[in-house]
């Protein structure tokens, strides 16, 4: 069984979130054999949680590529989430799809009527490469590759071209954390977790 680690190191005492093969999440002690080598499998680091934030504060726009029209997907609750939740400007990119959550679907990233300043990347970690070039020819700046998937390789390319890459993350999960939809009454905890608060 396939396990990788999906958040920041984390001090001792605090948890860190790993998902498994089978798309399931745990949880683990950051300080625990296992979650320490879970951490050194990887060696590239994304934008810090208060980059992230402020990635998601510059936006206007956001492209979804391989977003799907059937509700049974990820990437169909991600846009849902964009259209109801922000007020971002949301395109859906999907040749094989004219109308999705309706509103018009684009066949590739050229064809969109404007360069979104994110594009949230819905593709097996072995497209990711392909994506990062179409993004490039039309002049993004950021690419989001969605939770659980993951391509070191494409991540420092991109970062070498001068992209900002976000990889192994839900943007509906982030801009939540970060907005406050995380937490019942609505507070912005600026933490995920499923431990009770203390009171």
């Amino acid at each position: 069984m396939t396990i990788t680690a999906t958040e920041d190191t984390a001090p001792e005492n605090e948890l860190v979130s790993t998902q498994l093969a089978n798309g399931l999440t745990c949880e683990l002690p950051a300080d625990s054999p296992l979650a320490k080598l879970l951490a050194s499998q990887r060696t590239w680091v994304g934008p810090s949680a208060k980059e992230r934030l402020a990635i998601l504060r510059k936006a206007k726009s956001i492209a979804i590529v391989g977003a799907s029209p059937s509700p049974a997907r990820s990437s169909y609750f991600v846009g849902t989430y964009l259209l109801q939740s922000s007020d971002y400007r949301v395109y859906f990119v999907n040749p094989n799809a004219t109308e999705i959550l309706g509103q018009k679907a684009y066949p590739d990233l050229a064809s969109l009527p404007e360069v979104p300043d994110i594009v949230d990347v819905f593709r097996k970690g072995s497209d990711i490469p392909s994506v990062i070039d179409d993004v490039l020819a039309i002049g993004a700046t950021t690419v989001w590759v969605q939770l659980g998937i993951w391509n070191e390789e494409a991540a420092i390319y991109g970062e070498s071209k001068g992209l900002t890459v976000v990889m192994d993350r839900c943007l509906k999960v982030e801009h939540a954390r970060f907005h406050g939809g995380l937490h019942l009454l609505g507070f912005d905890t600026g933490q995920i977790t499923s431990r009770k608060t203390l009171r």
